[in-house]
């Protein structure tokens, strides 16, 4: 019996032991599987976030700017918000003198135009009363303004030079000498194209993004047979030959300044050597700041290494305004600055990843997103300030805010998914964080890049035309041009006039004389008033 009671009691055991192993391998289980659910639920949610994104990005507005209501979360409700009320409603005297300011505006639009006037006289014969047969005279004028636009027009200019000689020494001397009238050198010696011609050809390419082949059908209904080949060829030879030397001279009066901005965009070259028709080749951006004369100059590389900004930059030394590229990290004595523009976009894209319900609630990505517009707010207020007082502003107002904005930074940090579209936001600032404070050291820097992207915006819109470049050669032409012609809008210039002059004077002057080419940049005083956007 005791024996038997034993071996039951061992049993027992066993049982319990064998039970307690069971529920410990379920529990096991079921860890494992709660923690495969919730990495299932994280990737769901990502891809839900990445769903609504695009979503947004196809079909949403593209504006990233904030309702006013979001600036007015109680995080940021400082005194100077509450301090201004809001405006009144406008009264019945505003609304009237808003129309005759619109009525103003009208002949404001109309004044640097060239007019040409139509009278219309009653005959002498009619200038009679209708009632007593008196004469009729001139009481008043009823004017009416119409816009008058002249298509292209083509015609030919025939340059003839003539030739003088003596008649005296002709009969009584063996030498006679000879005269030639002056005449202004060609732009292509041998060729049909004339200033005029080019400066158009570019300018709807290059401004107006018009293809080569359109502008051939173009041409061909004015009755001008011109193959896209000849017109090809007349940028290449006008841009290598001419516009280069003076984007040389701007290249170099923009490594003298001490603060860029730089951007880069992808471009696709079908004959490069050693690489397929598919590659992705980049234009690289450089233009100057608020500060200094206005340059835009590109730059065509077949990759986005670092060494290119390395090369172009070399011997500059100041600060550069980027996007966060990690490309332009190393250069030597350049200040990245970071771009604040793209940190707001960052939380803007993670409201916009949320649920609907979600996005009025006072989530972490709306906080972050008020940050970054705070920081904007306050650059608006100093947008007519000098750099003296931006810099003092900024460090009273500016830099207390991105010290609170770096402590909620380090607070959310652990707390969200890397990969999530906040998570990334939350990355991106910190990443950047030394690039996005440098704005403080100067009061001529800027809060963004933006200045940068909407001069490479030209670019991107032409692209989308003209889709590809057919060679190297072709893709530094069209560096070249656009670096001329984008650097002509900067300084208030007429593309198609300014380029016209160039093609006038560059062919007639010492093109190695740097003051020579100095007179002809687009910021050169000496430039005529034809050049200029509504000249008269």
């Amino acid at each position: 019996m005791i024996l038997k009671g034993f071996h039951g009691y061992i049993s027992n055991i066993n049982h319990m032991n064998s039970t307690a192993k069971i529920v410990e391998e379920l529990q096991n289980k079921c860890t494992e599987l709660e923690q495969k659910n919730a990495e299932l639920m994280a990737k769901v949610r990502w891809f839900e976030e990445q769903f609504r994104l695009s979503q947004q990005r196809r079909f949403g507005r593209s504006s990233e700017q904030s309702q006013p209501e979001q600036l007015q979360l109680q995080f940021f409700n400082e005194p100077e918000i509450e301090a201004k009320p809001p405006s009144e409603e406008p009264s019945v005297e505003e609304i009237t003198y808003r129309r005759r300011k619109k009525q103003g505006h009208r002949e404001q639009l109309l004044e640097d135009l060239p007019v040409e006037t139509i009278d219309y006289y009653l005959p002498a014969q009619e200038q009679v009363c209708s009632c007593c047969g008196g004469p009729l005279h001139e009481m008043s004028t009823e004017v009416r303004q119409e816009l008058k636009i002249i298509p292209a027009q083509v015609s030919v200019v025939r340059h003839v030079r003539h030739v003088y000689a003596c008649r005296r020494c002709e009969q009584k001397d063996t030498k006679t000498p000879i005269v030639t009238a002056p005449m202004p050198a060609p732009v292509l010696p041998g060729s049909l194209v004339s200033p005029s011609a080019m400066a158009h050809i570019m300018t709807q390419k290059y401004v107006e993004g018009m293809p080569l082949y359109r502008q051939e059908q173009q041409l061909a209904r004015l009755g001008i047979g011109l193959s896209r080949q000849t017109l090809a060829n007349w940028m290449l030879q006008g841009a290598n030959r001419w516009l280069r030397p003076l984007y040389d001279r701007m290249h170099e009066h923009l490594l003298k300044q001490d603060i860029l901005h730089a951007d880069e965009t992808t471009l696709q070259v079908l004959h490069e050597q050693g690489r397929s028709a598919g590659s992705t080749s980049y234009i690289w951006l450089y233009r100057t700041g608020r500060a200094g004369p206005a340059m835009v100059l590109y730059d065509y590389q077949t990759t986005r290494a670092s060494k290119h900004p390395r090369r172009f930059l070399a011997g500059f030394k100041g600060y550069l305004h980027v996007d966060g590229y990690a490309g332009y990290n190393g250069l030597p004595d350049v200040t990245l600055v970071g771009c604040w523009a793209h940190a707001r976009r960052k939380f803007d894209e993670a409201l916009k990843a949320l649920p609907a319900e979600q996005r009025g609630a006072v989530v972490a990505a709306k906080e972050g997103l008020n940050f970054c517009n705070r920081l904007f707010a306050i650059e608006h207020e100093l947008r007519e300030a000098t750099p003296e007082e931006r810099h003092v502003a900024r460090q009273e107002r500016s830099r207390p805010l991105l010290e609170a904005f770096s402590a909620w930074l380090k607070y959310q940090s652990p707390r969200v998914l890397p990969k999530s579209a906040f998570g990334q936001a939350i990355h991106y600032c910190h990443n950047q964080w030394n690039k996005l404070a440098a704005f403080l050291q100067d009061g001529r820097l800027e809060l963004d890049n933006n200045r940068s992207e909407r001069s490479i915006k030209p670019f991107v819109i032409g692209r989308k035309n003209w889709l590809f470049a057919n060679t190297p050669r072709g893709a530094n032409a069209s560096a070249t041009i656009y670096s001329i012609v984008e650097s002509a809008k900067e300084n208030g210039l007429n593309p198609f006039s300014y380029l016209q002059y160039l093609f006038e004077r560059l062919p007639n002057i010492d093109i190695e004389n740097r003051n020579a080419l100095d007179e002809l940049l687009p910021w050169s005083v000496a430039l005529p008033s034809t050049c200029r956007v509504n000249n008269k």
